[in-house]
């Protein structure tokens, strides 16, 4: 008797044990409802000047939501406007919705992006991206954080650059 309650007792405890190692590296979400953001409560805003050259719209899509890292946005630059050189700690995609423009990585060719055309831009690639000098292009971007960081700004495109 005294054998079956040993054992039954360091089952409980065992069983007990497992079942809290389970929970505590288990991640529960955080909700698991689903979230809709209506078009219409989306805004956007003016790209600033240390980022971009000429006039630029920033509307963001999506924040990172923990546990992801992904955020993303659109992004709509006027005929002649781009970003600055910058990086993405994980890279980033760019998704082109409307127009056309030019994309360059750091010592390579510009090459253009079209209305439909989906850009992988590898993690620490040095780039700039924005529409033509006559046509205005919109993209999706789509990029993860590291640390709540999801780019690294560096310095403007200059026009002799961008005309190149």
């Amino acid at each position: 008797m005294k054998i079956l309650a040993v054992t039954l007792i360091s089952l409980s405890l065992f069983a007990s044990v497992a079942s809290h190692a389970q929970t505590s590296t288990t991640k529960a979400p955080t909700s698991s409802l689903i979230k809709i953001v209506r078009s219409d409560s989306l805004q956007s805003t003016k790209g600033s000047a240390q980022y971009f050259t000429g006039s630029v719209e920033v509307q963001q899509l999506f924040p990172a939501n923990d546990p992801s890292r992904t955020s993303g946005g659109k992004v709509t630059f006027e005929a002649g406007a781009r970003s600055a050189w910058h990086t993405h700690p994980f890279g980033q995609i760019l998704i082109v919705t409307e127009g056309a423009g030019w994309i360059q990585r750091w010592g390579g060719p510009i090459e253009e992006i079209r209305k439909g055309d989906v850009i992988w831009i590898p993690a620490g690639v040095k780039h700039w991206h924005g529409a033509t000098p006559n046509t205005a292009m919109t993209h999706i971007a789509i990029q993860e954080e590291l640390n709540g960081k999801a780019v690294e700004w560096m310095e403007q495109v200059t026009d002799e650059q961008y005309y190149k």
